[in-house]
């Protein structure tokens, strides 16, 4: 998934979400139809099968445009800006390995096109590449519950979900 939020860019929306499989566009979502939509005929079977997913996609693109409206917020006080064009956006999901059977998660932030704090699969723990994101580092290293939930979704839910998607 990639979850995006901007500001200064004239004539497009200020959130948006895009759902990927195998590079494959599967959902959308922005400020501006506040809905998630599925971008494939075969997620038609999806909500067929889970009647419960596009309300549960809906609810998370709500949640996450008021998120990600903070973190830009957040972002641009700390990199001390103030107008201008800004993006930040968050890039997560997982791979599965048919064959070996390897699950590879991942979660990245990133500000203005640069890394800005990363979840390092190894240790289950994030690091910060910018001086400006050691404070949220800090934070969310500490909370352990947190970090177990990650690491279940990256390394259980989310491979789940993408063999139920492939299934289609």
């Amino acid at each position: 998934y990639f979850y995006t939020a901007s500001s200064g860019i004239e004539n497009c929306p200020s959130y948006f979400s895009v759902g990927l499989v195998d590079e494959v566009q599967i959902s959308y979502c922005d400020n501006n139809i506040n809905k998630n939509i599925p971008k494939q005929d075969w997620m038609d079977e999806v909500s067929s099968k889970y009647p419960y997913y596009w309300k549960y996609e809906t609810l998370t693109c709500l949640a996450k445009q008021q998120t990600f409206k903070i973190s830009l917020k957040i972002a641009k006080k700390r990199f001390n800006q103030t107008g201008g064009v800004h993006v930040f956006q968050q890039m997560y999901g997982c791979e599965w390995d048919n064959e070996t059977r390897e699950v590879k998660g991942y979660d990245e932030f990133g500000y203005d096109g640069e890394d800005l704090i990363i979840l390092d699969p190894q240790t289950q723990e994030w690091i910060a590449p910018r001086t400006q994101a050691v404070i949220t580092k800090r934070k969310w290293n500490n909370d352990r519950n947190d970090l177990e939930h990650e690491k279940k979704y990256l390394t259980q839910t989310c491979v789940e979900w993408l063999r139920k998607y492939e299934k289609n």
